[in-house]
């Protein structure tokens, strides 16, 4: 079997209507899809790299799934403090070998969050609807200690609000009549992902070509260091927005790091911690940085005021 690129959903910020689409829990881990063929299991990620070695507790199928050869689709998950974490199921998924592992094969189990079915026993199902997928899944899947169907919700309100109040990742909606369109992404698989926001001290630049593209960004903590949490270049600016904020910037640069132990990475410039921005984020993650931060805004704030949580 091929590796495929699988079907994405796009972000919205409405909920559909209509009794023709459900709501699954948006799992927080890395998506993986499952090949079995002539008794050989194999693991491939979105981005069509092999995660077979990674992932061992899913090599034997007839545990979870009675079928001589299928493609699977899901999202593999790790837990910590009972909550999916991005960061604990990346340390699985950088082991380079199943035999030396460090024993963190115990210390961060996984489990496979299946959602569709792409092929079985030698047919080919994309052009099969949702519901018809669902149904074909629920007839040959064995769910296991590592291994889980992910359930269906007509109440998709109830379920997002209910994934925002568990501090959940989002909501996946999806049309029951919807084909599996390979290397597609379009609305008839819709995305609502909860995020945090916070404002943060700009202590850092990095340009490109003499123009700003990404910002680096520090919290105060109760010692008034200014900690290194992130660095963002994603977000709502046009490309005369950089320009515009490079003029600004280049006023403020400085040949002392604001941040408290951090040495220069790479091409970055220090700058005075006097400018302010608003970014969304999905999470905290270790070491407490931020994951997938994204500029919303420069505010006007006192830069002493943006400050750790304790």
């Amino acid at each position: 079997m091929k590796p495929i690129v699988p079907f994405e959903p796009i972000v919205t910020e409405t909920i559909p209507t209509g009794d023709n689409w459900i709501a699954q829990v948006k799992w927080d881990g890395t998506r993986i899809l499952t090949y079995h063929e002539f008794g050989e299991t194999k693991l491939f990620n979105r981005k069509l790299n092999e995660r077979t070695k990674q992932y061992p507790e899913l090599i034997d199928t007839t545990a979870y799934f009675s079928a001589d050869s299928f493609i699977l689709d899901g999202e593999l998950i790790a837990l910590k403090e009972g909550k999916p974490s991005f960061y604990e199921v990346m340390r699985r998924d950088r082991l380079k070998s199943v035999g030396v592992n460090g024993g963190m094969l115990e210390q961060v189990p996984i489990t496979y969050m299946v959602f569709d079915i792409i092929q079985l026993d030698g047919e080919l199902l994309t052009g099969h609807s949702l519901a018809e997928r669902q149904e074909l899944l629920k007839k040959y899947f064995i769910p296991n200690e590592h291994v889980q169907l992910v359930e269906s919700f007509h109440d998709k309100e109830g379920l997002l609000q209910a994934c925002l109040s568990n501090d959940l990742e989002g909501v996946v909606f999806k049309d029951l009549t919807s084909s599996y369109s390979i290397g597609g992404k379009d609305k008839r698989w819709l995305k609502r992902k909860k995020q945090h926001d916070l404002i943060a001290v700009i202590g850092g630049v990095t340009y490109k070509n003499g123009v700003a593209n990404s910002l680096h960004l520090g919290l105060y903590d109760q010692t008034d260091h200014l900690v290194y949490i992130g660095s963002v270049g994603n977000g709502k600016l046009t490309n005369k927005d950089w320009a515009e904020l490079t003029k600004i910037l280049k006023t403020i640069e400085t040949g002392n790091c604001p941040f408290a132990s951090m040495t220069n990475k790479g091409n970055m410039v220090w700058l005075k911690p006097l400018l302010t921005v608003k970014v969304s984020f999905l999470e905290w993650i270790e070491n407490h940085t931020l994951r997938h931060p994204i500029i919303e805004a420069f505010v006007t704030a006192d830069p002493l005021e943006c400050r750790m949580e304790n």
